[in-house]
């Protein structure tokens, strides 16, 4: 596809609410979606585990119990990413639908997050580092690392706690990759800055561009997604031209709302060869470098 010079994307940061039944909960998301479009962004990011909030749609004997909100919320996974489908075409916007549990054909939990397209495709990136958290709850790591060769440019994926890997982001952007999809959700503020000090360093060592999307806020009803702390952003290397201090633009922080930028993607590949620093093109200086792009499934994605 050809090399497009901008994109202008926002990034949700979600609030995780108490949806009395699955048509509040549809409510919500195409009032998100709507709002979303009519800034003009191109790509919506909505968070990790947001699709955790169906849940509370389907009764207290299901969202009080962690095994049986994973078990609900899997089963309701093709109807979500259909849902997602519809409003990506009725808005022409990509969206990253807020990931979730996805149960394998082994009875596995991985934790997936969907990318859907204006025409109606789809990917899925699982994440591929597990925290502990999700250790205890039964989530288990994929294996396979994919970029998307969208419309938009090669995009990758770093679910929350893949961002503080730095060689999961490099095999993607030795992939093509360009744009970096950061859906996070952290409980504490420590949790949230670890997420935002990964994805910049992402940024900066492979001169991409990073959006990160939180969820934000309180739901003690719920075991999983209880407590959430973050700010949404967008985030390219420190660098003239392109921005002096690497955000773009940042959120307030817990606040319920879209966060809105451009990225100049054709500056952005400039610095690789004439920037002030050359982070991508000198990655391979370091000791032990190896090439990883073989590791990655490029994926078209219309």
């Amino acid at each position: 596809m050809s090399l497009r010079t901008t994109l202008k994307a926002a990034s949700a940061q979600y609030p995780i609410g108490q949806p009395a039944n699955l048509d509040e909960w549809r409510h919500k998301i195409a009032g998100w979606v709507a709002n979303g479009a009519a800034t003009g962004a191109e790509i919506l990011v909505f968070p990790e585990y947001a699709a955790i909030e169906q849940a509370a749609a389907l009764g207290e004997h299901v969202y009080s119990d962690l095994a049986a909100t994973l078990h609900a919320v899997a089963e309701l996974e093709q109807s979500r990413i259909d849902f997602h489908r519809e409003l990506a075409m009725r808005h022409n916007v990509f969206i990253l639908v807020g990931s979730g549990p996805s149960r394998k054909p082994d009875g596995r939990y991985v934790n997936a997050a969907p990318l859907v397209t204006p025409k109606g495709n789809v990917g899925v990136q699982e994440k591929l580092i597990m925290t502990p958290f999700e250790v205890d709850w039964g989530i288990t790591a994929s294996a396979n690392a994919r970029v998307f060769d969208t419309e938009l440019g090669r995009i990758g994926i770093n679910i929350c706690y893949d961002s503080e890997f730095p060689l999961l982001a490099r095999a993607m952007v030795e992939a093509g990759a360009e744009i970096l999809l950061v859906p996070s959700c952290t409980e504490r503020v420590s949790g949230y800055h670890r997420v935002r000090t990964g994805s910049r360093a992402r940024a900066l060592e492979n001169q991409i561009a990073a959006i990160v999307s939180p969820t934000v806020g309180e739901a003690p009803w719920s075991p999983a997604v209880d407590f959430n702390s973050g700010s949404a952003g967008i985030y390219v290397p420190a660098e003239q031209t392109v921005s002096d201090t690497g955000v773009l633009v940042q959120g307030t922080m817990n606040a319920p709302e879209w966060v809105v930028g451009e990225i100049d993607l054709a500056r952005l590949r400039h610095l690789r060869t004439s920037g002030e620093m050359r982070n991508f093109s000198d990655w391979s200086n370091q000791a032990g470098a190896a090439s990883l792009a073989d590791r990655v499934e490029v994926i078209e994605l219309a």
